[in-house]
């Protein structure tokens, strides 16, 4: 028996995406992502002046905030052979990391963990057992038997006002959901914790940056001065507070998130190690530069692709060749001039809105034609996973010893093999992972700025350069890795303005829609084969997209293969 179900709009992500998905005994059979938003920021940025695009394209997100302006920055400093002082290299990797390790925190805990927690199931819990497995867990002191009778007792009065506030609408008592009462407990008070931690890891970018979110960025540097004994300056008070915000950083990392990882994964290990692995393929651009190499080969996350899953070998990538990035819109809601299934390398990208074809409102996605506002990107015609397992996958293979180390620690305390990596479980895996070393590298960064403070060193932006000089025409590209993966940003120039600027995105590599042949992308390839224990409660669906990040949204409705409208989640 089969049956079509629709899951729209996907919720605890930014922006809407609507999935589609086929099942036929209770596995998925085929799956259809479907991006239903268009906002056209590249049309927007045209013929203005390239130093100012950072600040449109920043608000492309406020979830993996500052890193689209950074990107913005890095594709005119490309464009114009601009090299920026090592103080402000130092203070752009601190601010992504901090960016980092605020999102992947809040993903894990406020956007993923309840597809993993049942909070009813908390109310049920023993305190006394549940201080306990929390106190196995780490040396985090909030683990007392109070602190949790507490908190259960919180939760009990949101059940008897006959309301749970922000945990209101879920799919509670499921089946998918494995963990005992206690560990339920334990997490949803991790969940509350970060809510009041996150807060904190972002003051970083304000001090840097002068706000969060969409913290100043700035071409040729940072947008703020260093001046240890100046009170409107970066001064050394600053800085401290800087590297205390750092430390509580890494502390809740390591005794709050990765503890609570390792008790989801030991206990879902089984099945969803072997599930949600979709497309063979991944691409990671690298970032996190070594200050005063700025290499590629000198990254923290090296840059390459890795295909087949073949962990022994690293493909090198060049995002300028026409050959190697195109994207493709067979099935999205766009026209090329040069006919639609044309493939065109970014530099010269089209986003053309004006299709006339239809779109929504619909009651299922004609998936023969075009069914999506994300376009189709393609590695030497490759579809590519691109976030946080990808950059593992491509510092493995490429030998990259804390990532190879902290690897292979994890798989045997879990006895995994790593096969498991390719899963839904190993995608949410690999975050964590990346969060603990990121903390640890943002230290570094953040020791390395002190230093060459000390050194009197405090120039933060290239001087001020005459546009007059500018070539009459240049192209660049600006590459970052932002949370969720691979970010590019392309910009043509001429005349000193824009002619033309393209965003591929880490969104648009994962939930697009499949190519001219066929292909599936890695959102629509991870769900096919997903055991659905009840289409109208669809947990795994939810579980598997969650992995990749997506982000934010308001609303779930499913529909049955009529397009009968089932049911609303308004808040899950």
């Amino acid at each position: 028996m089969s049956k079509r179900i629709v899951v729209d709009p996907i919720t605890r992500i930014e922006g809407h995406l609507r999935i589609e998905a086929e099942i036929e005994n209770g596995v998925i059979k085929d799956a259809f992502s479907a991006g239903t938003m268009v906002r056209g920021i590249e049309t927007i940025v045209k013929d203005r002046d390239p130093r100012d695009v950072w600040a449109f394209v920043g608000r492309l997100c406020g979830v993996c905030t500052g890193t689209h302006s950074l990107t913005s920055v890095r594709a005119v400093e490309n464009a114009l052979k601009i090299t920026i002082p090592r103080n402000a290299e130092f203070i752009r990797n601190i601010m992504l990391a901090a960016g980092y390790i605020q999102d992947h925190v809040v993903h894990f805990y406020h956007l993923h963990a309840l597809d993993w927690v049942d909070v009813v199931s908390a109310l049920s819990a023993d305190p006394v057992a549940a201080s306990a497995a929390a106190q196995q867990l780490s040396a985090w002191p909030k683990s007392s038997v109070g602190y949790f009778r507490d908190l259960q007792d919180r939760l009990k009065k949101f059940v008897a006002s006959g309301q749970l506030g922000i945990f209101a609408n879920g799919y509670w008592g499921h089946p998918a959901y494995k963990l005992s009462p206690e560990q339920n407990l334990v997490a949803v008070a991790h969940y509350l914790e970060a809510l009041q931690w996150q807060k904190e890891m972002v003051k970083i970018h304000a001090i840097f940056g002068g706000k969060n979110p969409h913290p100043n960025y700035l071409v040729g540097g940072v947008p703020c001065n260093i001046n240890p004994n100046e009170a409107n300056a970066i001064n050394a008070e600053r800085l401290a507070y800087v590297r205390r915000l750092l430390e509580d950083g890494r502390n809740f990392v390591n005794q709050v998130y990765i503890p609570d990882l390792l008790m989801i994964a030991g206990v879902y290990k089984d099945e969803w190690g072997k599930i949600g692995g979709g497309v063979v393929n991944y691409l990671s651009y690298g970032d996190f530069p070594n200050v005063g190499y700025g290499t590629p080969d000198s990254f923290k996350m090296p840059r390459g692709v890795v295909l087949n899953r073949d962990l022994s070998k690293v493909h090198p990538v060049d995002a300028n060749s026409p050959d190697e990035i195109k994207e493709y819109i067979t099935h999205s809601w766009y026209k090329y001039g040069a006919g639609d299934d044309a493939g065109l390398h970014p530099y010269s990208g089209e986003t053309n809105l004006n299709y006339t074809g239809p779109r929504p409102p619909y009651e299922h996605l004609d998936t023969k034609a075009k069914y999506s506002w994300v376009k189709t990107p393609r590695w030497k015609d490759h579809p590519m996973e691109v976030g946080p397992l990808a950059r593992m996958l491509v510092a493995y293979a490429a030998g990259a010893e804390p990532q190879k180390k902290l690897i292979n620690d994890t798989l045997e305390a879990l006895k995994l093999p790593a096969t498991a990596l390719f899963s839904t479980l190993g995608r949410t895996a690999a975050r964590g992972l990346e969060t603990k070393l990121i903390c640890d590298w943002a230290l570094e960064f953040y020791d390395g700025l002190v230093a060459n403070i000390a050194r009197s060193t405090r120039m933060v932006a290239q001087e001020a350069w005459d546009e007059k000089r500018w070539p009459a025409q240049a192209k660049g590209v600006g590459l970052t890795e932002a949370p969720r993966g691979a970010l590019a940003h392309y910009i043509v120039m001429e005349n000193n303005k824009v002619k033309n600027y393209q965003m591929v995105v880490p969104t648009t590599w994962n939930a697009s829609p499949r190519d001219k042949k066929g292909a599936l992308s890695a959102y629509e390839a991870a769900l096919v084969g997903t055991p659905v224990h009840d289409p109208d409660k669809p947990l795994e669906i939810i579980r598997t997209i969650h992995s990749f990040d997506p982000c934010l949204a308001c609303a779930i409705h499913l529909y049955d293969g009529d397009g009968k409208y089932v049911h609303q989640l308004e808040t899950f």
